[in-house]
């Protein structure tokens, strides 16, 4: 993959002076003795400027959600999320899933969640930034149906999903299921470093990462490959760090990826630097800055501003 002399500059300065940001914690309301809600609201202005094209803006709503955790007791608990965006128009059933401890270490999951796979994560108040890299449904697992199993330590962890695609939460093809896996390894409180692969059908994909966290820095590194049913294939990676510092913090991130066809044409790519300070008003709002530039064969240059405000309930 293709990285320019101006990227490895900027990338090598920034790093020297490392990087992100403190993200907005939730602490939910007790509606009930064994039912709790917690949630987020998601806003956000953005302006990109395309090299060779007109320059766009947005700004609104970009998310709203509310979450129902129950306790019916120390081992059987339910989960279930909606959410709206714009781009739905309308309210959705993210999740809604039992979880079974059948002993301290391993639990049981039902219904339909999250993938465990991927550095960054699907909701706002997981990331380190604004924006995600975009690469992630070419290579991370998405909302899936089916049955999970986790067995967890404090130094070892790992998992086994068969659902019905670990691609799509759509899918109900039960004769054919696809399966999820993973493999973690927490040698000490600040290291993580986690393996997965996933498969459904001739679609497969493995997603690397570790992370270290310490005080107030963050670092992490990614890397994916994919194998795909009409035999393109791709790989990405990306480099990120974070510095938090009492109520502010700034992250920065490096990424790339490549997707080929059959013949080896490239028909998607990708490569950015962003940078996004943030800023904690409150312990439920979270202001987060982004300057992001961008360059694609595929999809030209661009450089984009965004500001968000999440509020966290």
């Amino acid at each position: 993959m293709r990285v320019s002399k101006r990227k490895i500059l900027s990338l090598a300065i920034a790093m020297a002076t490392a990087t992100a940001a403190p993200l907005a914690q939730a602490d939910g309301f007790q509606l009930s003795e064994k039912l709790t809600a917690t949630g987020f609201i998601d806003m956000s202005y953005v302006y990109t400027d395309v090299d060779g094209g007109d320059s766009m803006s947005a700004s609104g709503l970009d998310q709203f959600e509310i979450d129902f955790l129950y306790d019916f007791d120390d081992k059987l608990k339910a989960q279930v999320d909606l959410e709206y965006k714009d781009a739905y128009g309308a309210v959705d059933l993210e999740q809604a899933f039992l979880t079974y401890a059948l002993t301290d270490e391993f639990t049981v999951k039902a219904g339909r969640f999250l993938s465990y796979s991927g550095w960054e994560t699907e909701e706002p108040t997981g990331l380190f930034q604004y924006s995600g890299t975009g690469y992630a449904p070419y290579f991370y697992g998405y909302y899936q149906q089916g049955v999970s199993g986790l067995y967890s330590t404090d130094t070892f962890a790992a998992a086994l999903s068969v659902i019905n695609s670990p691609y799509s939460p759509e899918d109900t093809d039960s004769e054919n299921p696809g399966f999820e896996t993973m493999l973690a390894f927490m040698p000490s409180e600040s290291v993580t470093v986690k393996a997965f692969y996933l498969q459904d059908g001739d679609d497969s994909t493995a997603n690397f990462w570790a992370a270290y966290s310490e005080g107030a820095i963050t670092l992490a590194a990614e890397y994916n490959i994919g194998d795909y049913a009409d035999d393109s294939e791709g790989s990405g990676y990306l480099l990120m760090g974070n510095y938090a510092f009492d109520s502010a913090g700034i992250t920065l991130r490096y990424h790339d990826f490549e997707i080929e066809d059959a013949a080896g044409n490239v028909i998607d790519d990708g490569s950015a630097i962003t940078i996004s300070p943030s800023y904690t008003v409150s312990d439920n709002l979270l202001m987060v800055f982004e300057y992001r530039m961008d360059e694609s064969d595929t999809n030209g240059d661009s450089n984009t501003i965004a500001v968000e405000a999440l509020v966290t309930f």
